[in-house]
């Protein structure tokens, strides 16, 4: 069988790379890839430059294609499975209407309070009216939102109520760190830990939990810095059990499935909540992704340890009966390296010294590399995100910067500290 995957980044890389492992896959596109995914078995990459969803489908239908899969988030915020399903091809991800919840913060966050999902308070701005006014009124820190895609980076915490309304005017109007909006939602701090909790919403409604994972969004160690589209992360984690597990479905996930079938909405694909779990153990989502988060999708599919394309195939499947997932019992962490001036701007074309050689348990997955001829060179923000498995945390943790000591390039920059909080049991609730 022929798959489609789209994407470029370390989570299409994992994709693609675990997809290839499947017998019953014959040859894989990926659309656009990178370097790293071209060495893969069974792939060949496509140059999608200028792509529109009328091209992907005619490419599909050409090359026999019998499944696709969408890793970014903006191919299903602009319709991409609607075109897919209506000619009657196999696409994992969801369609335009339900996407929404990731494509409008304002669309997430009302349907959250129709729906008695908990969240943080909120109120949405599309201009300067009043925007004065509802900041002085809040307990800082509060939190902006821009209500459209911003790879991650939309999101500010800030501590003064002045610095407050210069980025929020700055956001409606000429932008802020080369982000802008027509509308920004505004919430209240929620304090906690945070985590990413995962799943496959299949054809027939079947929830289906992945394995529990914790990134870090923050460019600096200590949570300092900017905003990022993630820095590294580790599954699984201590702050999502088994009881933790059905708080979040059954108050947070299932509602949310019910809630948009009540509006004539499917659901299907991946679903990703950003939770925030206070001190007396209660989840609030901070956010909605229609997709597997990157770099979590590197450190979950390196404990899957099951047919992932199988997995996918079964979940578009309405007769599928209980769909049941295998997670190898080893620890895994990922630890993103990107390039310095990330998330700004950055210099591209820098020579990578070493990336190594897979083994069983490490394994580099490729962000943003290009080969030029001679070497492979950098080409993006993040670069490379590299993801050890180990017989427990602390040495999975080990196994990947063991790793990433053997790799450099002028002006590679990464945490330190990737699970630190979890090793050393250091979660701050309050």
């Amino acid at each position: 069988m022929n798959v489609m995957i789209l994407g470029a980044g370390g989570r299409e890389h994992a994709l693609t790379w675990k997809i290839s492992q499947s017998d019953d896959v014959d040859n894989i596109f990926v659309l656009p890839g990178n370097y790293g995914i071209s060495k893969e078995k069974k792939v060949t990459i496509v140059n999608s430059k200028n792509y529109q969803n009328k091209d992907y489908l005619n490419f599909a239908i050409q090359n026999n294609v019998e499944l696709v899969v969408v890793g970014p988030e903006e191919p299903l915020v602009n319709g991409i499975v609607d075109i897919f399903e209506e000619y009657g091809i196999k696409i994992f991800g969801p369609n335009k209407n339900s996407a929404m919840l990731e494509g409008s913060k304002e669309f997430c966050k009302d349907f959250f309070s129709n729906n008695n999902i908990p969240t943080a308070h909120y109120k949405t701005f599309n201009s300067t009216v009043g925007l004065k006014e509802h900041i002085d009124s809040q307990v800082m820190p509060i939190v902006i939102k821009v209500d459209n895609l911003a790879a991650g980076k939309g999101v500010f915490i800030v501590e003064e109520k002045d610095e407050c309304l210069k980025i929020a005017k700055n956001l409606l109007s000429t932008g802020y760190n080369g982000i802008a909006a027509e509308k920004i939602i505004i919430e209240d701090f929620l304090k906690g830990e945070e985590a990413s909790f995962m799943c496959i919403v299949a054809k027939n409604k079947q929830i289906i939990p992945l394995t529990s994972s914790k990134d870090h969004k923050k460019l600096l160690d200590g949570d300092l810095g900017l905003n990022t589209g993630g820095m590294g992360a580790y599954s699984p984690t201590n702050l999502i059990d088994d009881k933790m597990e059905k708080k979040v479905i059954d108050n947070i996930i299932k509602p949310t499935v019910d809630g948009l079938a009540k509006m004539g909405i499917e659901y299907t694909g991946f679903l990703y909540a950003g939770l925030m779990i206070d001190k007396e153990g209660n989840p609030f989502v901070l956010e909605y992704n229609c997709r597997l988060g990157d770099p979590e999708a590197q450190s979950i599919l390196m404990r899957l340890d099951c047919d992932l394309f199988k997995l996918l195939n079964k979940s578009l499947d309405v007769n599928s009966q209980k769909i049941k997932i295998i997670w190898k019992k080893s620890h895994a962490c990922t630890v993103v390296l990107a390039s310095d001036g990330y998330p700004l701007k950055y210099k591209k074309n820098i020579v990578i010294n070493d990336t190594g050689t897979d083994n069983n348990n490490t394994k580099i997955f490729h962000s943003g590399t290009v080969f030029d001829g001679t070497n492979t060179v950098t080409n993006g923000g993040r670069v490379l995100s590299i993801t050890a498995l180990g017989n427990d945390l602390e040495e999975s943790v080990r196994n990947a910067y063991a790793r990433v000591g053997a790799i450099n390039w002028d002006g590679m920059v990464y945490r330190k500290d990737i699970a630190k909080k979890e090793i050393e049991k250091k979660f701050i609730f309050s």
